[in-house]
């Protein structure tokens, strides 16, 4: 699979089928989902994966596998993908790890290696996080990756309205 980016303790890869059970891991986990309010079905978890395999083809980016580089081992996802904001399609760096691998600062230096990918490899000037109000630890990832919030708005996902906090950064 192709290799994206390396960071200090880390390797972000695209994904591939067999990654399907660690994604899983990571969708069907009720705790790690909390700020979707619900856990992925296997049918969605797939559709998940099949989604970052068209982004691949489509954009040349998506969320990728993040693996550790020590021991080989799929410890979250994290990556570029473009999102609506309000009618503005923006790139957003986004995240999900699985639960045994928070608080080791994982996200922060994949995310910062996204960032700097986007902006040196990809040529973007702004990049986006759009992190849900009571994510406090995504809030704070995207804080150490140098963002702050732009403006807030409502997101209508499984028929909740879900505020969320923009978060930007410029090259």
């Amino acid at each position: 699979m192709k290799e994206i980016l390396k960071t200090e303790r880390l390797i972000l890869r695209e994904m591939k089928q067999s990654d399907f059970a660690d994604i899983c891991e990571i969708l069907q986990d009720r705790k790690t989902m909390y700020a979707y309010e619900h856990e992925f079905s296997d049918e969605e978890a797939q559709d998940w994966l099949n989604k970052q395999l068209d982004r691949y083809k489509n954009d040349g980016f998506g969320l990728w596998a993040v693996i550790l580089k020590s021991s080989g081992e799929f410890v979250g996802q994290c990556g570029i993908t473009w999102q609506d904001i309000g009618g503005e399609n923006v790139p957003e760096i986004g995240y999900l790890f699985k639960r045994k691998h928070w608080h080791n600062g994982y996200a922060a230096e994949a995310a910062i290696g996204c960032k700097n990918y986007a902006f040196n490899s990809l040529g973007l000037d702004k990049m986006y996080s759009i992190i849900r109000d009571n994510n406090y630890a995504s809030q704070r990832v995207a804080g150490r990756n140098g963002m702050t919030v732009v403006k807030t708005f409502v997101k209508h996902y499984y028929g909740i309205d879900m505020p969320h906090l923009v978060y930007c950064v410029e090259k």
